[in-house]
């Protein structure tokens, strides 16, 4: 064990590597930031060997990796890289220009034409694109099963299947899948398999983060997140990574060479310098202001539902607590909602709008994770290539005083409610003349 590993998480996430054969860093208070593109090399010798060895794992002992060209690797973003694989428990991880980049990346250097996806039906809009509209172009197939449907996922698999794709929770509905039990559905289903055609197991962890779940710990393969969102923090940067076994960190790196999604050395130092050291405080302020938010939705007469795994009503709360917990084991449910309007009461594009017009401390606004509130219509905006209607509403909770939140949602609410009941009474009026 290593000094730094004696900390909590919490501290080393403030205080990161205590050295790095990547940078200086028994001098540099602030991990500094490497703008170079391009680096000088000694020797044509030394540029050989940089090239010869691009695709190790470089880590934070040894000696200083020989750094070519900022696509191949550079010293921000490897420091960066080296944190999120230890905050996720996972052995290597590589970052990209962006979420989806992070998955086409995971999923692009996994299969091959005539593979097979098993994905959960409802999944980020992009993601659900990707499979849709591109895959079969590549001749991959998708398959739609329930994850937690344990006897539809063991009938689905077959020789062709390579790759089990979910979120967990999901976005937007917040629904959570069993990792553990898929885990031991998957080591049966692998034991007449060859190595290289083992099943693999990809979640995307964006929405609970490393702080609320670490999914390596129960039994995933490979992690993949948005650190536009909750790692970000400040809605300032894209970003995505993978954080995953060291057998695929070499194809990571040089698809993310060849194809060229590179998270630029600003955005990594960023992340590193103000997302990471201040995830948990962030995340332990957003859910506590979540719980309280979802606790009042719920006793709204014009909610008629609320799914937030903090409610003691959120129909996995057993599965919630044994799989969504902080760095010291407490309970963590994030600071995602999702609720359905009664549309008899309350119109959802219209509360919608009247937050946007009206509203303070809630922005609508289509991201996550952000120290501001914010708030959309999945159907329409984020998940609209499903091509389904509906008036749920996804909330991210951010960093403002609950009851300014309660308040705008309140105000709203009144709003369209007094608007809605004087239609329905105009319209009942010209019925009567």
């Amino acid at each position: 064990m290593t000094k730094k590993q004696q900390y909590k998480v919490t501290t080393r996430l403030v205080h990161g590597p205590e050295h790095s054969a990547k940078w200086d860093f028994s001098h540099h208070v602030t991990p500094p930031l490497s703008s170079s593109t391009t680096y000088r090399l000694d020797s044509a010798k030394r540029g050989a060997r940089g090239f010869q060895e691009f695709g190790q794992l470089v880590t934070d002992v040894g000696e200083t990796p020989v750094y070519i060209y900022d696509r191949l690797d550079e010293p921000t973003r490897s420091i960066l890289e080296g944190e999120l694989a230890e905050i996720e428990q996972g052995e290597s991880c590589v970052s990209f220009a962006s979420g989806m980049a992070a998955i086409s990346a995971a999923l692009g250097c996994t299969l091959v034409s005539g593979d097979e996806v098993i994905a959960h039906p409802v999944l980020y809009g992009c993601t659900h694109s990707l499979f849709q509209n591109w895959y079969p172009r590549q001749g991959i197939t998708v398959k739609r099963v329930d994850m937690n449907a344990l006897a539809s996922v063991r009938a689905a698999v077959t020789e062709r299947t390579r790759v089990l794709y979910f979120e967990s929770p999901v976005n937007p509905t917040l629904e959570l899948i069993d990792v553990r039990a898929l885990r031991k559905l998957i080591d049966e289903l692998n034991a007449g398999r060859s190595e290289d055609r083992k099943l693999l197991i990809f979640i995307d962890n964006t929405f609970a983060t490393p702080f609320g779940q670490r999914p390596l710990a129960l039994g995933a393969d490979v992690v993949l997140h948005s650190l536009t969102k909750n790692l970000g923090g400040f809605g300032t940067e894209l970003g995505g990574a993978v954080i995953c076994p060291k057998s695929m960190h070499a194809r990571l790196l040089l698809y993310r060479k060849d194809f060229g999604g590179i998270l630029s050395s600003k955005a990594a130092w960023a992340i590193l310098v103000y997302g990471l050291p201040t995830l948990a405080l962030r995340l332990k302020r957003q859910q506590f202001t979540a719980r309280k938010v979802a606790t009042w939705l719920e006793k709204q007469p014009c909610v008629a539902r609320v799914s937030y795994p903090g409610l003691p009503s959120f129909p996995q709360r057993e599965l919630a607590e044994r799989q969504l917990l902080d760095f010291d084991g407490d309970f963590a449910p994030g600071n995602m909602i999702y609720f359905e309007l009664d549309p008899a009461q309350v119109e959802p594009e219209a509360f919608i709008d009247s937050l946007a017009r009206s509203a303070y401390s809630v922005t609508l606004a289509v991201s996550l994770g952000h120290t501001k509130t914010l708030i959309e219509l999945p159907s329409s905006m984020t998940h609209s290539s499903y091509g389904k209607q509906g008036g749920a509403v996804r909330l991210s909770i951010g960093l403002e005083s609950p009851s300014d939140i309660i308040a705008d949602l309140k105000a709203a609410l009144t709003e369209v409610a007094k608007s809605t009941n004087a239609n329905k009474n105009g319209a009942k009026v010209r019925a009567v003349r």
